[in-house]
């Protein structure tokens, strides 16, 4: 008989859900519960397969493994991992004590959900940890919103709940890779102001989904309508019908271009 662990009854969340849960219940509804999802245009395949490629290698790299070979066909890539691999740390040059681990996950559990996360690299140096996360997209003009993003702030709270790490010596960088430009930063400081904030927002957040989705699955009624501001705020208020390309939502979503 096959024994199930506690956490494979979870609902598994990443910051790509909390972020269309937040944005739009409906939508939240429609790609992660009903699966109404429809094909991606070539030309969001092709930027989702060169970002793709670009984390690959990039993981490679840092595992110390040959990646040269792979690069010979695309002088774009070739460019933009050569620019990162001269900024991002790097421990044999330096030769100081430095822990680093690319695509790091971590997981939390929280009430009935299992948070994950996928950090590109996790740097940990003494009492400092540091996340990186790359952006193949110019770095956007509207920091503030992407503060309020869900990646920026699960992956600064999980980090600070799963390791000894106070908030203060915890910090996120994203990295914007977009050639021709030279790769360009937007570090996020953590504090306990803001770990206290996030933890009271996820709790709200979740114990309504375990509102709607108790409602979705007894059938009493649809999991939740459009908020009472979505007509101003939701950018997906006038997508109803069954032929809204949801994987563009998704990938929008996940890797938001603010």
């Amino acid at each position: 008989m096959e024994v199930q662990s506690a956490e494979s009854n979870l609902f598994h969340l990443s910051q790509a859900h909390l972020n269309l849960l937040e944005t739009c219940p409906l939508q939240f509804q429609r790609i992660y519960l009903d699966q109404l999802i429809s094909p991606i245009s070539p030309e969001q395949q092709e930027k989702l397969n060169w970002g793709n490629h670009f984390h690959r290698l990039m993981q490679q790299q840092q595992l110390n493994l040959p990646i040269t070979p792979l690069l010979a066909e695309d002088e774009q890539l070739q460019q933009a991992i050569a620019q990162l691999i001269q900024i991002i740390p790097n421990p044999e040059k330096s030769g100081e004590n430095i822990w680093q681990e690319a695509e790091h996950c971590r997981t939390l559990k929280l009430a009935n959900y299992l948070l994950t996360v996928i950090y590109d690299l996790l740097v940990i140096e003494g009492n400092r940890a540091q996340i990186l996360d790359w952006k193949t997209y110019p770095q956007p003009e509207n920091s503030e919103k992407l503060a309020n993003n869900w990646q920026t702030r699960l992956y600064l709270y999980v980090l600070a709940e799963t390791s000894d790490f106070l908030p203060e010596q915890i910090s996120l960088t994203y990295w914007f890779v977009k050639v021709p430009r030279v790769p360009q930063s937007l570090t996020f400081n953590y504090s306990e102001k803001q770990h206290k904030k996030n933890k009271k927002d996820l709790v709200e957040l979740l114990s309504l989904l375990d509102h709607w989705r108790l409602s979705y699955l007894s059938n009493e009624e649809k999991f939740c309508s459009h908020l009472p501001n979505c007509s101003k705020s939701c950018p997906y208020y006038s997508s109803s019908s069954n032929s809204t390309n949801w994987q563009k939502i998704i990938n929008e979503i996940a890797e938001i271009p603010i």
